[in-house]
């Protein structure tokens, strides 16, 4: 397994230093993690970049840990605090993609933060302590790339879209190359790499939900088999009755194709870049002048937490590879690096505590930086 080279204990500690400032828990999380747990929340396209552990043939997949945010926040939900900031240090592993000579066993270190209040006041901050941290390793050639995932999902309810497909849309558009493909089927009318859901989906479909679930439980049973990836019977119900109704909804109109290829090609400093985000919808989409509203804020902030306005790019094509986020994110940059090789990232996420089964909703916003990009030697 191809390792980073290890950087100074005093340039590791000035990069660790902006994350640790507020944090109240130091987090210990373990390194197998769940497979299933995983690729449920954050998509099965991450599959081939882990490290899948199984020890005998009866026991559940794990894998080897890819990052810390879920693991924070699983301990979050367990402690029953109404707030907490969890900073970590440790080391995460990826399979690197095929042909790539970057490191597979690396250190991460971040923080990730549960509170309640001012999303747009808590992105700037975390923003900006993710800035501090990777300027700490010494590089002058950063950039701040952000993005907003929630942004598309005001521009799809400004189009009036059929509610299987907007909700379609919307679930890809944390993924660029997800979304682009999603975009593509839609036009046509079909749905990428899979059917509208077939005979079992049609059938199911028509039936009340209990009944529907109780029915493929009773498949499940007589065929013996459990069900996929931790996935319960109900999940399984819905998913199959959506691309039911997927296969018969309305596809694109070439207008509403040229209209999200415009969206994706908008790129520029965040307050032209969301200026002309609002005038390809005209005055249908009112959530996207309070989404501007917001930005401007964050911007606000974080430049006086020290981040250079002229570092900031917005760009609605940017996405993250880890499917949960479901609001402003962000990216930092070195030119010497190139866009491939990212110093540090993070953002939004308040969906996920839900899609853990927590009953109370909390805000959810983190950021971490990789010490050996972010080290100028």
């Amino acid at each position: 397994m191809k390792l980073e080279s290890p950087i100074p204990g005093d340039v590791y500690d000035a990069i660790s230093a902006p994350f640790r400032e507020g944090a109240d828990h130091v987090l210990d999380a373990p390194v197998l993690q769940p497979l299933g747990l995983l690729l449920d929340l954050a998509g099965e396209m991450l599959r081939e970049r882990l490290f899948v552990v199984q020890s005998t043939e009866a026991a559940p997949e794990s894998c080897l840990r890819t990052d810390f945010t879920i693991s924070a926040l699983t301990a979050h939900l367990e402690s029953g605090r109404k707030s907490g900031r969890y900073f970590y240090s440790g080391h995460v592993f990826r399979v690197a993609p095929p042909g790539s000579e970057r490191a597979e066993e690396f250190p991460q270190v971040g923080v990730e933060v549960f509170e309640p209040g001012d999303p747009a006041a808590a992105d700037a901050e975390i923003a900006a302590a993710a800035w501090s941290a990777a300027r700490a390793g010494g590089r002058t050639d950063l950039s701040l790339l952000l993005g907003d995932v929630s942004l598309f999902g005001a521009v799809v309810d400004a189009l009036g879209l059929a509610p299987p497909l907007a909700a379609r849309l919307k679930r890809s558009a944390a993924s660029p190359r997800k979304l682009r493909a999603e975009l593509e089927a839609a036009v046509k009318g079909e749905r990428p790499g899979r059917g509208g859901g077939g005979r079992l989906g049609a059938l199911l479909a028509k039936l009340p939900e209990p009944e529907a679930v109780a029915a493929l439980q009773e498949i499940w049973d007589l065929a013996g088999v459990e069900p996929v990836a931790s996935r319960s019977a109900v999940e399984i119900v819905h998913r199959l009755a959506e691309r039911s109704a997927l296969a018969e909804a309305p596809r694109l109109s070439p207008s509403q194709a040229d209209l999200f290829g415009a969206y994706m090609a908008i790129s520029g400093s965040p307050e032209a870049a969301l200026q002309s985000v609002e005038s390809l919808v005209g005055g249908k989409a009112a959530a996207l002048g309070a989404a501007r509203d917001s930005w401007m804020r964050r911007i606000d902030a974080m430049v006086k937490a020290g981040v250079p306005a002229e570092a900031m790019r917005f760009s609605t094509a940017f996405g993250r590879a880890f499917g949960y986020y479901d609001g402003a994110i962000f990216e930092i940059r070195s030119a010497a690096l190139g866009p491939d090789q990212a110093v540090g990232a993070g953002g939004r996420y308040d969906g996920l505590a839900a899609r853990l089964g927590a009953q109370i909703a909390t805000g959810a916003v983190g950021a971490m930086v990789r010490p050996g990009r972010a080290w100028r030697p």
